[in-house]
């Protein structure tokens, strides 16, 4: 049978202008021709010989899956059931090659190849029925190989196309078979030029892909050494560690499948990579080196202040020990962090230090609480003794009392210090009532200010005589008298309020 590859290729034979022979026989099987005749030369009823067939099938071998590139393989029609009968396709092929093919009576078989015939074989015990059949196959056996070179073509790697076409041209190097085999080299010149163009792809995609790769190893690279270069103190060392080790992998995943990058310029890249890590390596010990020796001596230094802390945890002088632990927090805060288990540590030994002393503070407080409130209770009660003596009406009496209840007021002690001040506020309105009405008392009994007042009242009367005798005169002379009359009045009032002052 015809493949569909020789299908589509002899597709455009021109059909001959009559049938040259009605049988469909596909001539003498191999082993028929090997029977009745024994060639002289190399017996056209022989199969190809192992070495062609081995050279095809090395040059050519079988396709082994999608993904990687196709192979050649090889077609040999003369394996073929010769028993079946010949296809019109095949039949058709098979006319055409014949006509570069005859047989004299001798039996022996020519080719035209070229502008020379050469013999090809010679059936020395009779001429069969269809002598050039076995010799056509054989040809279509070659262009079905150049037909499968020329559709794997683009698939193919440099070397596989060169393999092929080594292949090609061995098996053109005289070959038994009748066929148009100047047409097949023709074809096979083609090919070697869309063979070469195939090439010259491949290496640009190639030259392309190693840019990228080059591209993607240099940025492996970058990334590394900016990873290396950050401030250790501000550096996420285990998120920088993963990374570091994420990049290592994309640098051994680019080299097992990227394509390859010069030497010189891998070796180069690496060693900058190298060198990146080993510096982090380096800045990462020497970071967390230093991190020991500081969080030893914040160790120490806290050690320090729960000894002074433990100190004082004792101490009964409530305010002076507890401003003195407030310092004592201060120095923790700045001393800054150890571990965070000694740390942690530290601190519960810091606290309990701190806590014996308030403990033992609050419950002084809270006994100092219960006696300030009965304090409290017995201040209230003053208080409102206190401001039962206002108004003042005996001065002597009031002061006296007022001056009892102060006695009991510093006896009954402290209060709680948010009843303090109304308390005293509430006090010393008390107080200061009394003094206005002994300062009242004193400038009423003084003789200096009774005879200012008494001579303030004779002015007045004085002053009131004359401005009745002048509101008299002015009536008579017809005169406005309005203002006189105001003035009057004024004195009269004034003149009222003096000699009340002078009677008191």
């Amino acid at each position: 049978m015809v493949t569909s590859e020789q299908e589509s290729n002899t597709s455009g034979i021109k059909e001959p202008q009559e049938n040259l022979s009605g049988d469909t026989s596909t001539g003498p099987t191999q082993t028929e021709v090997a029977a009745s005749s024994q060639p002289q030369t190399e017996s056209p009823a022989a199969p190809l010989p192992e070495s062609t067939a081995s050279e095809v099938s090395s040059a050519t071998p079988a396709p082994q899956s999608a993904e990687k590139p196709a192979q050649l393989t090889p077609v040999h029609l003369e394996n073929a059931n010769q028993n079946k009968s010949v296809g019109s396709v095949e039949k058709i092929a098979m006319d055409e090659a014949s006509k570069y093919g005859r047989v004299d009576d001798q039996g022996r078989v020519f080719v035209k190849d070229g502008d020379t015939e050469r013999e090809v074989g010679q059936y020395a015990d009779g001429i069969p029925e269809q002598p050039l059949a076995l010799y056509v196959r054989r040809f279509l056996d070659l262009q079905a190989q150049v037909d499968l070179a020329q559709a794997r073509l683009a698939t193919l790697k440099a070397h596989d196309i060169d393999a092929t076409l080594k292949s090609l041209d061995k098996a053109m190097e005289s070959p038994m078979v009748v066929g148009n085999l100047a047409g097949l080299r023709s074809r096979i010149e083609k090919l070697r030029e869309l063979g070469t163009a195939r090439k010259e792809q491949l290496a640009a995609e190639r030259e392309v892909a190693k840019a990228q790769a080059l591209e993607a190893r240099t940025k492996i690279v970058e990334t590394a050494e900016k990873i290396a270069a950050q401030d250790p103190e501000r550096t996420q060392w285990k998120q920088s560690g993963e990374r570091l080790r994420e990049l290592l992998e994309s640098w051994k995943d680019s080299q097992r499948k990227g394509p390859r990058i010069d030497r010189t310029t891998e070796d180069a890249l690496w060693k900058r990579f190298s060198a990146a890590r080993t510096s982090f390596d380096r800045h990462r010990k020497s970071f967390f080196s230093q991190l020991d020796a500081r969080r030893a001596e914040v160790r120490n230094a806290k050690e320090a202040l729960i000894k002074r802390a433990e100190e004082l945890a004792n101490s009964t002088d409530w305010a002076r020990t507890s401003a003195a632990y407030r310092d004592l927090m201060a120095e923790w805060k700045a001393a800054g962090r150890a571990s965070r288990k000694d740390d942690d540590a530290l601190w519960e030994r810091f606290r309990a230090a701190q806590q014996v002393f308030f403990d033992a503070r609050s419950a002084d407080n809270a006994k100092t609480n219960t006696e300030e409130q009965a304090n409290l209770e017995v201040k209230e009660q003053l208080l409102q003794q206190a401001k039962a003596l206002m108004p003042v009406k005996d001065l002597e009496t009031t002061k006296a009392k007022f001056r009892a209840l102060l006695d009991k007021w510093d006896e009954a002690g402290r209060v709680p210090r948010g009843d303090m001040q109304r308390l005293e506020n509430g006090l010393r309105s008390v107080e200061q009532a009394i003094a206005k009405a002994e300062n009242d008392a004193w400038v009423k009994s003084n003789p200096e200010t009774k005879a200012r007042a008494e001579g303030l009242v004779g002015q007045l009367e004085e002053k009131i005589a004359k401005l009745e005798s002048k509101i008299a005169a002015a009536k008579q002379a017809g005169k406005d008298t309005q203002k006189l009359e105001e003035d009057l009045q004024a004195r009269k009032g004034w003149l009222d309020q003096a000699r009340k002052a002078a009677a008191e």
